[in-house]
């Protein structure tokens, strides 16, 4: 239990970042996973495509937060990038 107000605020701002952060990084989840879907499930390159786009921009906004690494974000924005271009080449 913090015992100055200072500390009391300190609590307040980091329970809130907290809650922003699991939020911004559950929607970056979600948004690969339903790229993935998409691509196992055959969906057409177009949806596809646009799936990769939110995907990655998904990525990019949760560098400029501060939620991922910026090169854990080009690891995984190359990774899903590589996975639909097999795909795109493969149909």
């Amino acid at each position: 239990m913090p015992n100055t107000r200072s500390a009391m605020k300190r609590v307040k701002v980091t329970r809130k970042r907290t809650l922003r952060n699991a939020r911004l990084k559950s929607a970056l989840r979600t948004a690969i996973r339903k790229f993935e879907r998409a691509l196992t499930a055959g969906a057409s390159m177009e949806e596809t495509r646009e799936l990769l786009r939110q995907a990655l921009r998904a990525i990019d906004k949760a560098v400029t937060k501060g939620i991922i690494h910026k090169n854990t974000a080009a690891r995984k924005k190359s990774r899903l990038s590589r996975r639909f271009n097999r795909q795109a080449q493969a149909s």
